[in-house]
C-alpha cells in the first residue's frame, strides 16, 4: 500500500451519531465528518481531491500514543468535506478520540 494523503486532525467533536471537526491536508483545512455507514451498508470516503483507486485503506493513529486503527473503504468521488462512513472507525473514535491525531489515506498503486 502507497500513502497518498495525509490527515492532521486538528479538531474533532462527538455528537451523539458522528464525529466532525476540522483536517488539515496539505497546509489547508476541510470540515471532517465521521458517521456510521448508510442504510446500503457501504463503507466510504469522499475527499475534496481526487483519489485515483476505488478502495482506500484508512489508517489512524497517534503520535504519543499505543492508538492504531486501519478499516478498508470504498472511494465515492469528491466532495467539498472529508466525509468517511465506516461504523468500524466510528465505534473505535468512540473510544478513542483524544489518542488520534492522523489519518492516512492509503492506495494500492
Amino acid at each position: 500500500m502507497k500513502k497518498t494523503l495525509s490527515m492532521k486532525i486538528k479538531r474533532l467533536d462527538m455528537f451523539p451519531n458522528h464525529f466532525f471537526g476540522i483536517a488539515e491536508i496539505n497546509n489547508k483545512d476541510y470540515k471532517i465528518n465521521i458517521q456510521g455507514q448508510s442504510v446500503l451498508k457501504e463503507q466510504l470516503i469522499k475527499l475534496p481531491m481526487p483519489f485515483r483507486d476505488e478502495k482506500a485503506l484508512l489508517r489512524l493513529s497517534g503520535v504519543n500514543y499505543d492508538a492504531f486503527f486501519e478499516d478498508i473503504v470504498n472511494y465515492k468521488g469528491e466532495s467539498e468535506w472529508v466525509e468517511i462512513d465506516s461504523d468500524r472507525i466510528l465505534y473505535y473514535l468512540a473510544d478513542h478520540q483524544d489518542q488520534i491525531d492522523t489519518i492516512d489515506v492509503l492506495s494500492r498503486f
